[in-house]
């Protein structure tokens, strides 16, 4: 894999070439097409251009057969949703659900752009799940329309076996977290485990701790220790505090 995060310039030169005649007409074979598809067959990545307010995909490289096993000019949103694994489906609905609220706010303001990352497990090319990091850049495009577009970048991070109980999450300007998955990068953003993050969702539902523990076949006690260490790791004072930010961010 490339180590030189600088090799991420590939994507803005990308942008600034293809964008003023919206990414459409691509010559496959120009040499900036070529040198991204040589940078991410090592990388083990692909990527999309999507068109946040008209909806539609405009550009897709080659390796997405092998990563989900869909030919480029084949490769629809809906794709992404049915290889998405079920128990990332309904994190996912709701981080498609940010991505057109932040479209539409860029749209709006008629400038600005905004990096949103995170995992996912996708079914690939042999069938079988794997996790994916998914870098999302919006930016506000003039030329030769307005519209929003996405970069949506798709890197396969199943060497990285340390986010089996936690998922990274980035949203924000800080272009240093738009590079290559290290890491560091993965480990920024959520770091529940399992465990507390399903006492989470029930709470957000409404039961309390006895019910819960009912629920979850575990002691009263157990519970409110996973209660106490969820506070402990977020440095806020109510549970309450925690859900309103993990819904701010589009993890609930």
């Amino acid at each position: 894999m490339i180590k030189d995060n600088l090799q991420y310039n590939l994507f803005f030169e990308f942008i600034k070439t293809f964008g003023p005649v919206g990414f459409k007409g691509i010559d496959r074979q120009d040499p900036l097409i070529l040198a991204l598809e040589e940078m991410m067959k090592i990388n083990n990545q692909f990527i999309l251009i999507f068109d946040q307010i008209n909806m539609k995909i405009e550009f897709t490289s080659q390796r997405s057969l092998q990563m989900l096993g869909i030919q480029p000019g084949d490769l629809t949103p809906y794709h992404f949703k049915e290889a998405t694994h079920p128990d990332d489906l309904k994190r996912n609905e709701l981080g498609i659900a940010k991505l057109f609220k932040i479209s539409h706010e860029l749209f709006v303001a008629k400038k600005g752009d905004m990096l949103i990352s995170t995992n996912f497990r996708f079914r690939n090319g042999t069938g079988n799940y794997s996790n994916q990091l998914v870098q999302c850049y919006l930016f506000y495009n003039e030329a030769p329309y307005e519209t929003v577009y996405m970069l949506n970048i798709k890197t396969d991070i199943d060497w990285y076996k340390n986010l089996r109980n936690r998922f990274h999450y980035y949203i924000g300007n800080d272009m240093s977290n738009f590079r290559y998955p290290d890491e560091e990068l993965l480990q920024k953003g959520h770091t529940f485990t399992d465990r507390e993050f399903e006492i989470i969702k029930l709470i957000q539902s409404g039961l309390n701790s006895g019910q819960i523990a009912k629920k979850l076949f575990l002691s009263t006690f157990t519970i409110n220790t996973h209660r106490r260490n969820i506070l402990d790791k977020t440095g806020k004072g109510h549970i309450s505090d925690v859900i309103y930010d993990l819904k701010e961010l589009g993890l609930l």
